[in-house]
């Protein structure tokens, strides 16, 4: 009956009209413009961008058509087709009408395509060529005022503007950014930020998709100019290097260097819009530090070799050290920022070839609390629903993450939302961006996450707000929830956490209420020594309210990097092979064993931290990584660095001289993510494809490509045709990714698990059941961070990102762009605490904990509590991680990034 009254609905709801002679059927409310778009006719318009999904102005008149029985011409984007309508797209009447928009336009313009960086991809160029407009009797003097450049990114040229208001609405409507608007009257009307106010002390963040939208090249970005027209540039579509959003960018390139970074309108996750780092963090690419030739040190100096000699002398090392030690005296790096055939390739070296299952990567370091939680709750440790999943989503709760700063198209997204009235709650120590779009700010004291949401999880049972059904049906473990809860009153939660009971109890009511609720989080719960904990409380709610396994609703933590998710799934993790398969498994053990036809360890190996540790206490002899850099990245940096200078031998393969292959033996040039073939998974699980845009510099060669070489140097015939290769042995032994190949995949991208070539993917996790059958409540108690402030360290220090730089700051800071934007680090403190402290906004101060200490610059602001300090890991040249503990999280081994205890004194 159900299907019976979807059809019909769908035939209801269905009109069909004549364009041009072609008989079109649309959806009710289609408008004639979008209707003649499905038949392919192509109607001009220039305010209008389809792909921007935002209601049309109709202001520019170029886009209007004739429909028999209507005086007059009418703008095809705004008005709704009708039944049995005839419309004409192409008359006379129209072509003259369309002349005189073009003339009327053009008139303004300076006309000088012949050496107008737009020239050739310019819309209006394009009309007045199709129209045959060569000149017009409506010329004037034309305005000519100078291009406006009030920041390193962005040029405005008046002359060329035709105040179409597509930037407006990308930056309102879509970025919900605001940042400029139409200024001024008659002919002095601009496009401008308001006035009086400069770029960097606006809105504006940079992300230039206003760019994308001109269609006359009145925005465009400076580093470009003078680089090449459009028909002299190469276009490559890729996916992006930094977070983990996967966003589809354009590589503009020519005589093997990057010009610019467009998006594709309406294509990719994030349907061609790009934020600040992945437009502008481009410069790495082709900077002058980049490695080019192979290193060995001798004599305490890193000399020049060739490739022969490296590779000889690494595999030859490893090898003694292997004989002498054992194979778990060798410990591998692999990295989110490769590729997922690196990754593989990686782990399958350091078990096949070394023998042993001491490999790891950054998601120790920010998501391995998320893999840990979600795999006990709900069978699988991934996101569980989609990004686009979020325009369905009733309400939105996003706790632990900066959105906007650290996931800036996701962030976007959830603005949206809010502005279309949706329930926004945001749980977040420190004062971020959503919280001036929340219906309910929770500002919870740091490491106080599991008592807030066990007293959400207590509001909900004693309202009766739970779905009884669902959890009858689909879940186990219930009652043990509900007795742990018991104590979580909201009185008692707001005495923990300081948040008001009224908000609390709110919140919770929004929630529950939704008929499908999404939960976001990332690193702000993750990085605890109770970071498992958090995520299951997480997944206790969601499952509570019937929250997983449906649109608009689930568990979504977002990963860090371009290929976090990627990496895990790959098995660059001491517990598992590909696919979450475990090492401890005979059965998984024995299958593997088979493929790659060695005997391998049951044992599983160390994580990073734990690494560190055993390379400090002589345990550890080498160390292989490849594309991290521990030295800034891991907790306690101090320990780090004195823990790799202990090895017998550390190989460090990267594109970069980072900090740690300072220190190396070995350094292997590696080639870059614009320099290579392969795929990355996105935080939603989509695995899509990279595509080579460059030539590697100098001797740089593929990450897996030298990790074959380095196999067969010591026995093991480790070698592919190409990356499609290692992704079909992928599939081969991990069911996830059975139905994934590189023939799939050039038709689109594909979201796992995907067990078959004929398995669509899987958008939305546990809709039937859960991966591990019944979903589990896991009870789970407040425990208080390891280290708190007191008399001798009285302030609470958290980590994290900011919009414009990205990890350690090996891409970003190399990227001109961004650097500029920002180029040193400063630590936030609130006003009453640089108060008492006795320094002022912008004044270098000492930092110190129990660790070590930095100097930095004070930024005093109010967006961080208290008798808390805020600071953001990119600079070398004040590490946070000098500062930071390396208390782990006991079952995920995640360290506490998120609290600690320090000193701030005058620098």
């Amino acid at each position: 009956m159900e299907s019976e009254m979807t059809t019909d609905k769908i035939m209801t709801d269905e009109i069909s009209l004549s364009i041009d002679g072609t008989e079109v059927t649309v959806p009710d409310g289609t408008t004639v413009f979008m209707a003649a778009q499905r038949v392919g006719i192509d109607i001009p318009h220039l305010c209008y961008d389809p792909a921007l999904g935002l209601p049309p102005t109709g202001s520019c008149r170029l886009c209007v058509v004739e429909i028999e029985g209507q005086s007059g011409l009418v703008a095809s984007c705004c008005h709704p087709a009708a039944p049995d309508m005839v419309v004409h797209t192409n008359t006379e009447e129209i072509r003259t009408t369309r002349r005189v928009v073009v003339q009327l336009l053009i008139s303004d313009c300076p006309q000088e395509c012949l050496i107008c960086e737009s020239c050739g991809e310019c819309q209006l160029q394009k009309y007045a060529y199709e129209l045959g407009v060569e000149q017009t009797a409506l010329l004037k003097e034309p305005v000519r005022p100078e291009p406006i450049q009030d920041g390193p990114a962005i040029i405005y040229d008046h002359s060329k503007c035709i105040l179409c208001g597509r930037c407006v609405e990308v930056c309102h409507n879509v970025e919900v950014t605001g940042a400029i608007d139409f200024l001024g009257r008659g002919f002095d009307t601009r496009i401008s930020l308001p006035p009086g106010v400069p770029r960097d002390e606006s809105g504006c963040t940079e992300c230039g998709n206003c760019i994308d939208v001109c269609p006359t090249g009145a925005l465009s970005f400076a580093g470009a100019r003078r680089a090449g027209r459009v028909w002299e540039l190469q276009r490559t579509v890729t996916i992006c290097p930094y977070c983990g959003v996967g966003c589809q960018i354009v590589l503009h390139t020519r005589n093997n260097r990057v010009v610019k970074i467009t998006g594709e309108p309406g294509l990719g996750v994030n349907q061609g819009r790009l934020c600040v780092k992945g437009r502008f963090g481009f410069d790495f690419i082709g900077h002058e530090e980049r490695l080019t030739e192979p290193l060995i040190r001798r004599n305490g100096e890193l000399t020049p070799v060739s490739w022969e000699e490296a590779l000889d002398f690494a595999a030859q090392r490893l090898a003694e050290l292997k004989s002498e030690f054992g194979p778990d005296a060798i410990g591998g790096l692999s990295s989110a920022k490769c590729t997922n055939e690196e990754n593989y390739v990686m782990q399958k070296f350091m078990r096949a070839v070394v023998g042993t299952n001491n490999i790891d990567h950054c998601a120790r370091l920010c998501h391995a609390s998320t893999v840990a939680g979600l795999a006990k709750a709900f069978g699988s440790g991934a996101m569980t629903n989609s990004i686009d999943d979020l325009d369905q989503a009733n309400a939105i709760f996003v706790i632990g993450s900066n959105t906007t700063e650290c996931h800036p198209i996701i962030g976007a997204a959830i603005k949206r939302a809010a502005q279309r009235g949706v329930p926004l709650i945001v749980a977040d120590p420190r004062a971020i961006e959503l919280t001036e779009f929340a219906t309910v700010y929770l500002q919870h004291k740091h490491g106080t996450d599991v008592a807030l949401i066990n007293g959400l999880i207590h509001v909900v049972l004693q309202d009766g707000l739970e779905d009884r059904d669902y959890i009858d049906r689909r879940t186990e473990g219930f009652e043990q929830l509900q007795a742990a809860v018991e104590q979580y009153t909201p009185e008692f939660v707001a005495k923990i956490t300081a948040v008001p009971v009224a908000d609390i109890i709110r919140a919770a009511r929004i929630y529950a209420n939704a008929p499908a609720a999404s939960i976001v989080y990332s690193m702000g719960i993750t990085q605890h020594i109770t970071g498992t904990d958090n995520v299951l409380a997480l997944a206790n709610l969601a499952m509570l309210t019937g929250n997983v396994g449906k649109p608009g609703a689930g568990v979504n933590p977002l990963r860090g990097q371009n290929n976090v998710q990627g990496a895990c799934d790959m098995g660059a993790l001491p517990n598992v092979y590909s696919g979450y398969q475990k090492v401890d498994d005979d059965e998984v053990r024995a299958k593997f064993e088979a493929a790659w036809d060695v005997s391998l360890s049951p044992t599983p190996g160390l994580t990073v931290v734990e690494m560190m540790n055993a390379a400090a206490e002589g345990k550890l002899r080498a160390l292989y990584v490849m594309g991290e850099n521990p030295v800034l990245s891991d907790p306690d940096s101090s320990h780090v660095e004195e823990a790799l200078r202990k090895l017998d031998l550390l190989i460090v393969q990267d594109i970069f001289l980072s900090e740690t292959a300072q220190l190396a033996d070995v350094v292997l040039p590696a080639a870059a993510f614009a320099e290579k073939e392969g795929t990355f998974t996105n935080t939603e699980r989509r695995v899509q494809r990279v595509h080579k845009a460059l030539e590697p510099p100098g001797e740089a060669r593929l990450d897996w490509q030298i990790i074959c070489d380095l196999a067969r140097r010591m026995g093991y015939e480790m070698s592919y045709p190409d990356v499609a290769a290692i992704q079909d042995e992928i599939a081969a032994v991990t069911p996830i990714y059975g139905g994934i190949t590189y023939d799939r995949l050039a038709e689109g991208a594909l979201q796992w698990p995907c067990s078959d070539g004929d398995h669509p993917g899987t958008p939305i996790m546990h809709v039937e059941k859960f991966s591990r059958g019944l979903g589990k409540f896991h009870p789970v108690e407040f425990i208080p961070p390891q280290e708190l402030p007191d008399d001798e360290y009285p302030f609470l220090l958290s980590t994290g990102r900011i919009l414009q730089h990205f990890h350690t700051g090996t891409m970003s800071r190399r990227s001109d762009v961004l650097d500029e934007l920002v180029s040193v680090g400063t630590i936030e403190i609130h006003p009453d605490d640089a108060e008492a402290v006795g320094i002022v906004d912008g004044q270098p101060v000492r930092v110190s904990s129990r660790r070590g200490q930095i100097e930095i610059g004070a930024h005093v602001t109010e967006r961080v509590m208290p008798g808390t300090v805020f600071l953001a890991f990119h600079y070398r040249e004040a590490p946070a991680n000098r500062l930071t503990i390396a208390a782990l999280d006991p079952i995920a081994k995640i360290p506490e990034f998120k609290v600690c205890a320090v000193s701030i004194t005058k620098a």
